[in-house]
């Protein structure tokens, strides 16, 4: 099994697309990385020889920013723009979209389950006596 920058790689899996699985790494670069290191793409993850790994490896680890590192400067960026006091610093503090979507519908996602009780048709209608 295959381990790069932390990460098992899934062992049946193409080596093209198993090195998605690792954070900060897409198809494209994924390709490039291959491109650069002279591996095939078709090789599966399980064919790998300990060389070609530990070339993957050290070019993953040169010349992208990948798993924790990436996570970090993330986390940093957001909490910039929160202490800076910008707009979208105030959309990530509260939980809403960033992205200048409507909330006014949708935005579940960002914005959690709908909490019970705030609907209007719960409310109970008034009967005559």
């Amino acid at each position: 099994m295959a381990r790069i920058e932390g990460v098992n790689l899934p062992s049946n899996k193409r080596i093209e697309y198993g090195l998605t699985y690792v954070f900060g790494i897409g198809l494209k670069a994924s390709q490039d990385i291959l491109r650069k290191v002279k591996i095939n793409f078709d090789t599966r993850v399980k064919d790998l020889s300990d060389e070609e790994i530990a070339a993957i490896q050290k070019e993953v680890s040169n010349n992208y920013v990948s798993e924790g590192e990436l996570r970090k400067e993330i986390t940093l960026n957001i909490k910039r723009l929160q202490e800076i006091g910008c707009y979208r610093g105030l959309r990530h503090k509260r939980g809403l979209p960033v992205r200048g979507q409507r909330t006014r519908t949708n935005a579940r996602t960002r914005k959690g389950p709908r909490r019970a009780g705030c609907a209007i048709a719960l409310k109970r209608k008034v009967t005559k006596k």
